[in-house]
C-alpha cells in the first residue's frame, strides 16, 4: 500500500451513487468510484440481502486495493402506501366521477379499489386530498367512514395495481420503521454500514427510534420528503446525524414551487448544526436514456454546490440507467467546474454560520482563519468520532481538509463529509507526533511538498470524543 498512487477529488462536495442493476458488477462499480462516487447507496425498497451483501463485499474490496475509505449508505423503504390490485390491472378515472377506497381485498374496478391502509381511513377527514402514482392523480375525500373513504376524482387518468398513495394534510399515525424496514436495519447494521437513509420521517421521535436501533453504529440520515418533516424541521435536525432532501416525495406532497425554497431552508439548517446534508433525486434524470444531461440538469447540480450541500446524489441514473459511469463522471466534472467559480467562494463565505460559543469552535474557526491567512495547503484535523473534522469543515474553509482518525468507520463516514480526504492513522502520541503524522499525511496524499504549510487541529487529551482544543502550524520538510 505504501507505493499506491494516492487517489484525491479536485473538488469539495461529495458524490452519491446508487447501486442496481445496471451497476452490480465489480468492474462498474470500481469504474463509478474512480471515476468520483465516493459513498454508495444501497435501495432496499429493492434487491435481497443476498445482492445487497454482494455490493457490500465489492465496495470493501476497492477500499483494499485503492487504500480509500469508501462509505456505504442502506436506504431503507419506510412505510411505502399502496392501493390495492384491479381486477384488470389498470383502470382509467375520470376527473368528477365518485371512487370509493375501502378495506375489501376484493380486486377493484372503476368504481373501487382497495386501500389496505386503515390509518389513512381513520385519519381522513371531509376535504383531505388523496395524491396516487406519485401525484399524477388527485383524490378529494367526500365522506369518511370507519371502513371506507368515498372521494372524488379531481384529477383522473389511469391507475394499475399496486400505485403509491400519498396524503400530504395529515400526519398518520404510522411509524417510519415496518417489520420489513427492522429486518433491513438489523442485516444493515451487521453489515457494517456507515449510513442509514431514513425514509418517511414525520416526526422527531422517529429518528430517536432509528438512532436508538442503530446506538451508535451507523450515522442516521433522515431523509427529508414529508410536509409534517419540514415542519418540525428544527427538532428533527437537532436529532440527526445527516440529512437528505428527497425531493422525489417532497416534490408530490408540496406544490413545486415550494420545493427549491425547502431545500434551501434544509441546507441552512443543516449547515449551522454542523451536519453533512444530500441533496437527491432527479439531479441528472434524463442520463438514466441519454449519454448527457440536459442543461436545466447541470444547473441543479451547480445549485446544490453554490447552497452548500455536502453531497449530490444519483440514483436510478447509475442504478438501473444505460450510462452509469458518464453520470457520476458528468456530476463530477459539474461539481469541479462550478467550485473553481470565483462566485462559489464568496458565495461559501457569506453564508458560513456564525461559530457557536464553545471552544471546540473557537478553534475550527481559527483554524480557517490561520489557513487562508498563511495559505496553507492543507488542515490536518485529528478525531476519533469524527466531531473535530465536522466543525472544521462547517467553516468551508479554502484549504482542503485531512480528515485524520484511527477509526476505520470514522473515515469511512467522513468520506460524506465536505471538503474531507479522509485518512486512517494511528492514534498519535503526544503533540509532536500528531504533528509529524499530520504533515506526513499531506505529503503522501499529494497536498503539499517540502516548505508548504499544513495547520494541524485536535482534541487533547487524543481519543477523548468532543474535545477540539489544539492547533498548531507545521511546515513540510
Amino acid at each position: 500500500m505504501a507505493n499506491r498512487i494516492p487517489i484525491r477529488r479536485r473538488r469539495r462536495t461529495k458524490i452519491i451513487a446508487t447501486l442496481g442493476p445496471a451497476s452490480a458488477d465489480p468492474q462498474v462499480i470500481e469504474r463509478l468510484f474512480r471515476g468520483g462516487a465516493d459513498i454508495f447507496r444501497l435501495n432496499f425498497s429493492h434487491g435481497s440481502h443476498e445482492d445487497h451483501a454482494a455490493r457490500i463485499v465489492t465496495i470493501r474490496e476497492i477500499e483494499r486495493r485503492t487504500g480509500r475509505p469508501i462509505g456505504i449508505l442502506a436506504d431503507v423503504q419506510g412505510p411505502k402506501l399502496r392501493v390495492g390490485k384491479f381486477a384488470g390491472g389498470r383502470v382509467q378515472l375520470q376527473s368528477g366521477q365518485p371512487f370509493r377506497l375501502d378495506l375489501s381485498p376484493v380486486p377493484g374496478d372503476v368504481r373501487r379499489v382497495q386501500l389496505p391502509h386503515p390509518e389513512i381511513i381513520h385519519a381522513a377527514r371531509i376535504g383531505t386530498t388523496l395524491l396516487l402514482d406519485d401525484g399524477k392523480l388527485r383524490l378529494g375525500v367526500t365522506r369518511q367512514r370507519d371502513d371506507h373513504l368515498e372521494t372524488e376524482v379531481l384529477v383522473g387518468g389511469p391507475l394499475s395495481d399496486r400505485k403509491g398513495v400519498n396524503v400530504p394534510d395529515v400526519a398518520l399515525p404510522i411509524p417510519a420503521l415496518t417489520e420489513k424496514d427492522r429486518a433491513d436495519l438489523a442485516f444493515a447494521l451487521d453489515q457494517g454500514v456507515e449510513f442509514i437513509g431514513l425514509s418517511f420521517v414525520q416526526r422527531p421521535e422517529d429518528v430517536a427510534e432509528a438512532k436508538a436501533i442503530a446506538d451508535g453504529r451507523a450515522w442516521i440520515m433522515v431523509k427529508m420528503e414529508k410536509p409534517q418533516a419540514v415542519e418540525q424541521m428544527d427538532a428533527i435536525l437537532d436529532l440527526a446525524d445527516a440529512v437528505m432532501v428527497a425531493r422525489g416525495d417532497l416534490g408530490v406532497e408540496c406544490p413545486p414551487e415550494e420545493v427549491p425554497l425547502i431545500q434551501k431552508r434544509i441546507i441552512r439548517g443543516a449547515r449551522t448544526r454542523g451536519i453533512p446534508v444530500v441533496v437527491a433525486t432527479q439531479m441528472l434524470e434524463s442520463m438514466i436514456s441519454a449519454p448527457t444531461p440536459t442543461r436545466a440538469e447541470a444547473s441543479d447540480v451547480a445549485t446544490a454546490v453554490f447552497d452548500g450541500a455536502d453531497a449530490v446524489m444519483l440514483s436510478a441514473e447509475t442504478a438501473a440507467g444505460s450510462y452509469p459511469f458518464e453520470a457520476v463522471n458528468i456530476m463530477d466534472r459539474i461539481v469541479a467546474r462550478t467550485e473553481q467559480d470565483p462566485g462559489w467562494r464568496a458565495i461559501t463565505d457569506n453564508n458560513r454560520p456564525e461559530p457557536r460559543h464553545r471552544a471546540s469552535d473557537a478553534i475550527a474557526t481559527a483554524a480557517r482563519q490561520v489557513a487562508t491567512t498563511i495559505e496553507a495547503e492543507a488542515i490536518a484535523a485529528f478525531t476519533s468520532t469524527g466531531s473535530t473534522v465536522l466543525r472544521v469543515a462547517r467553516e468551508r474553509p479554502s484549504a482542503p481538509i485531512i480528515g485524520m482518525t484511527a477509526s476505520e468507520r470514522t473515515a469511512r463516514r467522513l468520506a460524506l463529509v465536505w471538503g474531507v480526504h479522509p485518512v486512517q492513522s494511528k492514534e498519535p502520541a503526544s503533540m509532536t507526533d500528531m504533528v509529524a503524522k499530520g504533515v506526513r499525511a499531506a505529503a503522501a496524499e499529494g497536498f503539499a511538498t517540502s516548505g508548504d504549510e499544513v495547520v494541524v487541529v485536535a482534541g487533547v487529551p487524543f481519543g477523548t470524543p468532543g474535545t477540539t482544543n489544539a492547533l498548531r502550524v507545521a511546515v513540510v520538510e
